[in-house]
């Protein structure tokens, strides 16, 4: 193309130029304020990019239309001119009847999907009463013994009406069962519900810890989700593909993308292994990604997600369908950089986050409370957090025009580097055998150990200014309001799980964890043996144990 060609010698002239008489001799007089610009995750940033820094000519195959591969744009073509994003609230805490209130007061002031937070015990297949239970039950999020607390945790919420995220991962199908079983009790078929179960395993093994079961078994288990809700339940994301945790732990935001898609393409492919069709399933994989405080990075790292997922769908896996080839996803702001110290900053930098993620297109957001640092939060601190999605959506005017920062030459630069960085660690683990065998290696560990260590040592050093912790320090008096969960919520769960297991009758859960021991030793699909499980009012650690004795637990292999 000889005229982009001509122009890209012109504009290089020019700069050159520029930089020579114009920067060069303004900073004699003006230096600049530090050494080196780096966003988040290191990179060097330039003073100034211009149409040198992209690549010219290639619109259509980079960027081209919302809602039309390789959806760098979008997923949709119209995006929030015709629909807002799901603006959820991650909450769950103490006992479902509280948790019950405090989604309803939720639903009342604006939140448009839940997002249920459970308790350590219900994530890693315990029951209240057990022993490993002690001291935890209903502190990080609710707790979930029995469908019974599954129909109190839902009572009055139409559930036909509203979409439900629920995080969790390694107990994943047995809340997806009671979910179910809750819905038919409300007169709701299974075909009609609409949510997300994370169900991501891998990410727990790299680095979150909320595993039960080795990585065969657990793959098994996902698979399972993915055939049982392609042909039962059509319009449930049956797995959240999960950057968020990564990026938590502490790594770079190319490699919170390369690791995602790297899992995302071990669960299609044990998909397709266990002889699903990649179109039947690709359509109900959604992503869940991290919103960090560098706007412009953050915004072209969503980008160069879509457009790298779209490419692997259709150049790796040979989808067919355009759906199966969009990268959807869920964003939560970046816990991780909440701070004790001046809580009330908290709130300008969810606002960051926020509107770095809606400039990114996400089709969901969790925006975190001012007070996550330091305990669960209020209902005060989680309507502010809410009201700051709403102020974003209705008064900045960024949701009026679609992917408003695209031809930025410094945000279309970042995409392709991010996009060709997240590649070569997608390369790299495919060379070390795929996702399985680089987490039990230590690989994808030891990346993200490093990439937290150094974050951390630039702010010991001061080079990585954190406001109110490293520097803009204050003494603070005032102890802010936060939420305490009643010691007594356990000793209330315990009582309410001996009565459930009195009521119910037992020959008939004896037999159904049986017979789900029974399909874990074959090759079964083991979500109908579950939901029979679970509608017998089995508990979430009488299923889980009932194929921990099957499948064993994992251990976690030690990366220094």
């Amino acid at each position: 193309m000889p005229y982009l060609n001509d122009l890209k010698n012109k504009v290089q002239s020019a700069y050159q130029e520029w930089e020579k008489n114009s920067y060069q001799k303004s900073l004699k007089d003006n230096p600049e304020r530090q050494k080196h610009f780096t966003t988040s995750s290191f990179k060097e940033v330039n003073a100034l990019y211009s149409p040198m820094d992209v690549s010219l000519g290639d619109y259509l195959a980079k960027l081209n239309f919302p809602g039309r591969y390789p959806y760098t744009r979008g997923i949709q073509p119209t995006m929030y001119r015709g629909r807002l994003w799901t603006m959820r609230q991650y909450a769950g805490f103490g006992t479902a009847k509280e948790s019950n209130e405090r989604y309803r007061y939720l639903l009342s002031h604006g939140t448009s999907g839940l997002s249920v937070a459970f308790d350590l015990p219900t994530q890693i297949g315990y029951d209240s009463d057990d022993p490993a239970a002690l001291g935890e039950v209903g502190k990080v999020g609710v707790a979930i013994d029995t469908l019974a607390d599954m129909e109190i945790l839902f009572d009055k919420i139409p559930l036909e009406k509203i979409s439900t995220s629920m995080t969790i991962n390694a107990s994943a199908p047995v809340l997806l069962a009671m979910y179910i079983a809750v819905a038919e009790k409300q007169g709701i078929g299974k075909s009609r519900i609409s949510g997300t179960i994370q169900n991501d395993i891998l990410k727990e093994y790299i680095a979150r810890g909320t595993y039960i079961y080795p990585p065969k078994a657990s793959m098994r288990l996902i698979t399972n989700v993915f055939e049982y809700c392609s042909k039962e339940v059509p319009r449930w994301n049956s797995i959240s593909i999960s950057g968020y945790h990564i990026r938590e732990a502490g790594s770079t935001a190319s490699q919170e993308v390369g690791f995602t898609l790297a899992n995302g393409i071990a669960y299609v492919q044990a998909a397709l292994n266990a002889g699903l069709d990649v179109d039947d399933f690709a359509g109900q994989l959604s992503f869940f990604f991290n919103s960090h405080s560098d706007l412009f990075e953050e915004v072209a790292k969503f980008r160069a997600a879509r457009r790298l997922w779209a490419k692997i769908m259709k150049e790796r896996f040979g989808a067919r369908k355009d759906r199966s080839m969009m990268l959807r996803f869920h964003s939560q702001t970046a816990g991780s950089t909440l701070t004790a110290q001046q809580a009330d900053n908290n709130i300008v930098r969810v606002a960051v986050q926020a509107l770095a993620a809606v400039l990114g297109g996400a089709q969901s957001l969790h925006t975190n409370s001012k007070d996550e640092a330091l305990a669960l939060p209020t209902e005060n601190s989680v309507m502010t957090a809410l009201r700051t999605q709403q102020i974003i959506a209705y008064e900045s005017g960024v949701a009026n025009t679609i992917d408003p920062l695209a031809g930025s030459y410094y945000v279309e630069s970042m995409t392709d580097r991010i996009e060709s960085e997240a590649e070569e660690y997608i390369r790299k683990i495919d060379s070390l055998g795929g996702m399985v065998q680089a987490i039990e290696s230590g690989f994808v560990q030891k990346e993200i150990q490093d990439a937290a260590y150094k974050y951390e040592r630039e702010i010991e050093a001061g080079q990585r200014v954190i406001v109110g912790v490293n520097k803009f320090q204050i003494e603070e008096d005032r102890k802010p309001d936060l939420l305490k969960i009643d010691e007594k919520v356990q000793e209330e769960q315990i009582s309410f799980l001996k009565k459930v297991r009195a009521g119910r009758d037992n020959k008939k859960v004896k037999e159904a964890l049986k017979a789900l021991g029974s399909a874990a030793a074959g090759d079964e699909n083991l979500i109908p043996f579950i939901l029979d499980a679970v509608k017998a009012y089995a508990s979430v650690g009488e299923v889980c144990d009932s194929m921990r004795e099957v499948f064993g637990e994992y251990r976690e292999r030690v990366v220094l």
